[in-house]
């Protein structure tokens, strides 16, 4: 773990909000289903999950154009168009928490540090997801990439969550796992926490991304989260 400013006791962390694609969640598994149901539409071949993991931060779009590389603009679209329509019979299917994040929202829970969500995921497809894993009525803000007119990393969705959860941003740590979420987070005020357990490209260069401080995993967050809060 890198650490920085953010040891000091006085920089007190009063809310924490959360990428989901990658972050919260692994929902690479469900993408990636929708995704070769949709290929299969169209007389291609099934990819692996090894093959699209890293790009399921990067949505829809970002997913298609990797399995298709060779693929023109047009049918990239409607390969999308299709994955998006594939998506809700297999939204929460196979998706759970990283291992370790259930230690760390029990540990926020106790200690009474609100959380949410601030994803670009289109608010049809974060609420059912969030519904099904028993998140809508623990999290008092779920920010979705469509419930404002600009989505990360504008300051816009970032600003709303923290309105909703009554913390002022600069108290704030929010954790994400891919640059436009550290960007969105510096831009507002926010800690920026990168989630190394993430989403991550093997051509991602997280040197260069402006976090303030970095977690290896899950357990990584709790041992920081109980040592900045001197507990």
């Amino acid at each position: 773990m890198t650490d920085c400013h953010l040891t000091d006791k006085r920089l007190a962390i009063k809310g924490v909000l959360f990428d989901l694609d990658g972050t919260l969640a692994d929902t690479a598994p469900d993408m990636i289903e929708a995704l070769n149901i949709s290929l299969a539409q169209f007389g291609f071949a099934a990819v692996t999950s090894s093959e699209l993991r890293y790009q399921a931060s990067h949505g829809s779009l970002a997913l298609v154009q990797t399995a298709l590389p060779e693929q023109n603009e047009t049918m990239h679209a409607q390969v999308q168009s299709a994955l998006l329509a594939n998506y809700p019979q297999v939204n929460g299917k196979h998706c759970q928490l990283f291992a370790g994040l259930d230690a760390f929202l029990n540990l926020l829970s106790e200690q009474n540090i609100p959380f949410g969500v601030v994803t670009n995921k289109p608010a049809r497809f974060t609420r059912p997801l969030m519904i099904k894993m028993g998140f809508e009525k623990l999290m008092p803000t779920i920010i979705s990439g469509d419930s404002t007119l600009h989505s990360k990393p504008h300051t816009a969705p970032m600003l709303l969550a923290a309105q909703q959860l009554s913390v002022s941003p600069d108290q704030i740590l929010y954790l994400g796992d891919a640059e436009r979420d550290m960007q969105a987070a510096k831009a507002c005020g926010m800690y920026a926490g990168l989630a190394e357990w993430g989403y991550i490209g093997p051509s991602d260069v997280i040197t260069e991304w402006p976090s303030d401080i970095s977690f290896i995993d899950p357990d990584d967050l709790s041992k920081w989260l109980k040592n900045h809060l001197n507990i």
